[in-house]
């Protein structure tokens, strides 16, 4: 009956937005405001339910957009960054505390050097306005981080990525995790090695106090030599984030590409059809629905591990 009620709604709010576009800025500021009720009205619903904490996107689909709409691929990556806001306010008034996005990743440097030329372009672009007074991450208090192999990344765009985490590291209302040049298992290697030297640091250092005080050795407990799942998750570059409750990606491909492979083991896998400059509240809806389904099986699964 939920369930029902909730296409109902979202087919008429689909044609009222529909509606919306096709209509002059007059008309959209006597309207918007009923829009944003509609919008407060489905949030209230939702919440009925089990709401998800964590929400991760792969963006799929712009280069395909602008060859639908026979614009320039950076016009389509443009299109995507406006989806991508969208998506952040839509989390934020569903009080999702964390959203990650798949920006860009290792595998992307193999691209044309004039197409990754073009996303650093365009990535250095974004990421400084985040920086600016009004834009939304101020607006609605959202820490920043970048994640993945940072110094794989042109010296302008990753300057600019750091400067935009030192100057959200006090925002505490929502989280927004940049993947960038990043891949799973680049994140998994990297995390064990880390591992490894941290557990080979303190052996060394166990040896060398024995070596100068062999009476106080002998009080010691042994020294545990073996590196354990939570050693490893430690090291994780997404350690700072909940495992994705949700994760959505567009142009219906159901495949995870390299993406967060460690930490989506017990995660609803949204894939809609539409390119994602395309998505809007009703994908994210649905999703949230799929995932409150989902909630009493994933919640008794994790019980049994």
């Amino acid at each position: 009956m939920r369930k029902q009620f909730f296409q109902q709604l979202m087919m008429s709010l689909d044609l009222y937005w529909k509606t919306l576009k096709g209509t002059d800025a007059l008309a959209v500021r006597l309207f918007g405001g009923s829009l944003l009720y509609i919008r407060g009205l489905l949030v209230r619903l939702l919440s009925i339910g089990s709401m998800p904490k964590h929400i991760a996107f792969i963006l799929d689909g712009n280069r395909r957009y602008a060859k639908k709409h026979n614009m320039d691929r950076g016009t389509g990556y443009r299109a995507g960054f406006l989806a991508i806001m969208s998506m952040l306010q839509y989390c934020y008034e569903f009080g999702v505390e964390y959203t990650t996005i798949y920006a860009f990743s290792i595998d992307n440097f193999k691209r044309r050097p004039e197409e990754v030329q073009l996303l650093m372009d365009l990535l250095l672009e974004k990421i400084q306005k985040l920086l600016h007074d009004k834009s939304m991450v101020n607006q609605y208090g959202v820490r920043v981080h970048f994640v993945g192999n940072l110094k794989l990344l042109r010296e302008p765009v990753r300057v600019a990525a750091e400067e935009v985490m030192k100057a959200t590291a006090n925002n505490t209302k929502i989280t927004l995790l940049v993947c960038l040049a990043y891949s799973s298992t680049d994140e998994i290697v990297h995390a064990v090695q880390a591992s490894c030297q941290e557990k080979w640091n303190e052996v060394q250092q166990v040896n060398a106090n024995k070596a100068q005080n062999v009476e106080m050795t002998k009080q010691m407990p042994e020294q545990n030599d073996v590196i354990k799942l939570v050693d490893i998750e430690r090291h994780m570059d997404m350690s700072l984030a909940p495992d994705p409750d949700i994760l959505i990606r567009t142009s219906g491909a159901t495949r995870l590409s390299n993406f967060l492979l460690w930490q989506t083991t017990d995660c609803v896998l949204y894939s809609p059809k539409t390119l994602f400059p395309e998505i809007g509240l009703p994908h994210l809806i649905w999703a949230v629905l799929k995932f409150q389904r989902q909630y009493p099986h994933l919640q008794k699964r994790k019980k049994q591990l």
